[in-house]
C-alpha cells in the first residue's frame, strides 16, 4: 500500500519523494499500522467476488507493507499466501503481525521488487494488490503479472482514479505524482485489453482514508520527529504527509481509490 502515498508526497523544491532517504521513508511507515486508504470490510468485499475460495487458495499479496490485508485474507478463507515487498523492514512487520495471530501456516513473507519476481508462469490463483501496482503501472503490471496466474486466476488492485468530470482547483498535485489517474471507465477498458473479464469494482468510501489512514498517520508525526531528532528531512516529510492529509479532505469528491477484481481470460 506503500508506493502511491511515496509518489504523491513532494519535497520542498517540488521533487518526488525519491529526493527523500529511502530507510526515511520505511521507518515512517513501517511504524503504522496502516501504509494507505482501506479497511477489513473492503478487503472482505473485495474478497467476496472470487468464485474458488471453496477450495484452498495460491495467493501473491504484492506491496503487502506489514500485511493488513494478507492478515484478513488469511483469517477468512483456506490459503496459502506468498506476501511480497521491497523493504525488509515491512517483511519483518509482517511476520510479527502473522505470529501474533497464529497464521505463520498460511502466510510467508517475501523480500522482493515487483519488478523481478521469482515466481513461475502459472503459479498462483489470485494476485492481490492493494494500493501497489502503481508501482510498476496499471496497465504494465496487469499484462507482466498475468503470467503468474493460472487460467482464470482472479486479479485484486486498488488504483487511483477520478471519480467524476469535474477536476479540483489545483490538479496538478494528483496528476503530477499519479501520472496514470483516470476515468474508471477507462481503467476497466485497458483491463479488458490486458485480457481480463472485469468482474467488480467499487470505491473505497472517505473513512477508508480519514479514520483508518491519515489519523493513523497523524498519530505518528510527533514520535517520528522524536526518532529522527527533528531533522530537516524528517520535519520535511511531516510537513508534505499534512499536505496531502489537507488535499484530500479539500478535494476528496474528486478522485479516490478504486477496487477492481477481474479474472483471466488469456495469456
Amino acid at each position: 500500500m506503500l508506493c502511491e502515498t511515496i509518489q504523491i508526497i513532494m519535497n520542498t523544491e517540488n521533487k518526488l519523494i525519491v529526493d527523500f532517504d529511502f530507510q526515511l521513508v520505511i521507518n515512517f511507515f513501517s511504524g503504522i499500522s496502516s501504509q494507505g486508504p482501506g479497511g477489513e470490510k473492503e478487503t472482505l468485499k473485495a474478497l467476496s467476488f472470487l468464485d474458488n475460495t471453496s477450495s484452498k487458495l495460491k495467493i501473491a499479496d504484492l506491496g503487502c507493507g506489514i500485511g493488513k490485508q494478507t492478515e484478513i485474507i488469511a483469517s477468512n478463507i483456506d490459503c496459502e499466501i506468498t506476501a511480497v515487498d521491497i523493504a525488509p523492514k515491512m517483511i519483518e512487520g509482517l511476520n510479527d503481525r502473522i505470529k501474533k495471530k497464529n497464521l505463520t501456516n498460511k502466510v510467508t513473507g517475501l523480500v522482493a521488487s515487483m519488478c523481478e519476481l521469482p515466481f513461475k508462469a502459472n503459479e498462483f490463483d489470485v494476485i492481490w494488490a492493494e494500493g501497489s501496482i502503481y508501482h510498476i503501472g496499471f496497465e504494465k503490471g496487469l499484462r507482466e503479472l498475468k503470467q503468474y496466474l493460472k487460467p482464470n486466476g482472479f486479479m485484486a488492485v486498488t488504483e487511483c482514479c477520478w471519480l467524476s468530470n469535474q477536476r479540483p482547483k489545483d490538479s496538478s498535485f494528483i496528476t503530477e505524482n499519479v501520472s496514470e489517474i483516470d476515468m474508471i471507465s477507462t481503467k476497466l477498458k485497458i483491463i479488458e485489453d490486458c485480457g481480463y473479464k472485469p468482474i467488480a469494482h467499487f470505491i473505497l468510501p472517505e473513512y477508508t482514508w480519514i479514520d483508518n489512514y491519515h489519523s493513523i498517520a497523524k498519530t505518528h508525526f510527533q514520535p517520528f520527529l522524536e526518532e529522527n531528532n527533528y531533522s530537516f528531512a524528517a520535519k520535511d516529510f511531516v510537513e508534505r504527509m499534512e499536505q496531502e492529509i489537507e488535499y484530500y479532505q479539500t478535494n476528496k469528491e474528486y478522485f479516490g481509490y478504486v477496487f477492481f477484481i477481474c479474472k483471466k481470460t488469456q495469456d
